[in-house]
């Protein structure tokens, strides 16, 4: 048996990029991951989410935060970019910011979304993954 990861909204979004959250995941207004689950939830056009790395998963994680929490994307270093080219004679490879970024994909409809887990709700109303209930 071959065991392989799921595909969803997740794996369109590039990794210390942040995206607006309307843009890639319709759905209902939520919460800001910094400000909380007591805080008011916020328009998705107010959010920006932001793929994370993980040392023990490749795919990383995404969390949605407000105008004020947003972190700090990182900057490459001038020493980075100063290098030389390879004695090959092929051009050197293009940096990671320079590359072109897929636009991810938003389905043709609006699919009940989990507030806490940001899964799919079954059609029985109820999250697999928490247990909220609709």
């Amino acid at each position: 048996m071959k065991i392989v990861a799921s595909s969803d909204w997740r794996d369109a979004i590039p990794f210390d990029t942040l995206v607006l959250v309307a843009d890639i995941v319709p759905g209902e207004p939520t919460r800001c991951f910094t400000c909380g689950a007591d805080s008011e939830p916020r328009e998705r056009t107010e959010l920006w989410a932001f793929k994370h790395r993980h040392p023990k998963n490749h795919d990383g994680y995404v969390r949605f935060y407000c105008a004020e929490h947003r972190p700090e994307i990182p900057r490459p270093t001038a020493a980075a970019s100063l290098a030389p080219a390879r004695a090959t004679g092929r051009p050197a490879s293009r940096p990671a910011a320079e590359r072109r970024v897929s636009k991810p994909t938003i389905p043709d409809r609006v699919r009940a979304m989990c507030p806490n887990c940001f899964v799919e709700i079954s059609a029985t109303g109820e999250c697999g993954m928490c247990g909220w209930a609709a």
